[in-house]
């Protein structure tokens, strides 16, 4: 079954508080962390998903963490680009790399990219080329290889920004979850984030970035809404 007549079945079903995703575009409601959804939607949904259905009712010991979780969406995402007959293989091949960060993607992204916007280091062999706009959440081929929708980061600051608890703003300027611990912050180094946040203006910003591009903006902003813990 297609997203989105997936999406039409059960959009009716969605609380309308608290619902994991939005029904009018499918995207993940960010702002809630847990949510109860309708048996009827569960069925529904496994019943149409590649994914291991006992391993998901019957949950684990980390069974269910957020690696794991993606994962398994990235996953499907992967096989239906696999099977899209629409795409030239050139195409399919480097949108199925690309969720690695590497091929035409980590190219486009080094042209228009040349340091961790968290960090200020240059190394590319310690720079993960990360989107902005998740490549599980993208919509077309375009979206996955755009060096826009692309940040160098450092494995600390990647997971940082995928799991939302660090975004940017327009300016280049670093927003931090309050959800994330700021003691944990500073053990990370990057203490003088937590220091700004809280409101001590005399705190070194060594790191703050640059603005960013009119077509950063635009994948920026989805960051902001849909992946940022606010």
């Amino acid at each position: 079954m297609r997203p989105k007549d997936l999406l039409a079945r059960i959009a009716p079903l969605l609380p309308e508080k608290y619902s994991p995703i939005r029904a009018s575009t499918g995207d993940g409601n960010q702002g809630v962390y847990l949510a109860t959804i309708p048996r009827e939607v569960h069925d529904i949904v496994t019943a149409h998903a590649q994914i291991d259905l006992v391993g998901l009712e019957t949950g684990g010991a980390n069974r269910l963490n957020f690696r794991a979780v993606t994962d398994e969406l990235e996953d499907c995402v992967e096989a239906g680009i696999r099977t899209d007959l629409s795409l030239e293989d050139t195409i399919r091949n480097a949108s199925i790399q690309a969720r690695r960060g590497q091929g035409i993607f980590r190219s486009n992204v080094q042209k228009m990219e040349k340091a961790c916007r968290l960090t200020g280091i240059t190394n590319p062999a310690l720079l993960i080329a990360s989107h902005i706009r998740p490549w599980r959440s993208c919509e077309t081929a375009d979206q996955r290889l755009d060096g826009a929708n692309g940040l160098l980061l450092t494995p600390d600051a990647d997971l940082l920004f995928d799991r939302g608890f660090i975004s940017f703003e327009d300016s280049g300027e670093v927003r931090v979850s309050p959800r994330f611990d700021q003691g944990d912050l500073r053990r990370l180094g990057l203490g003088e984030h937590a220091w700004k946040q809280l409101g001590f203006s005399e705190a070194p910003m060594p790191w703050l970035a640059q603005g960013f591009s009119d077509s950063q903006r635009d994948y920026l902003g989805y960051h902001r809404a849909q992946v940022y813990i606010a």
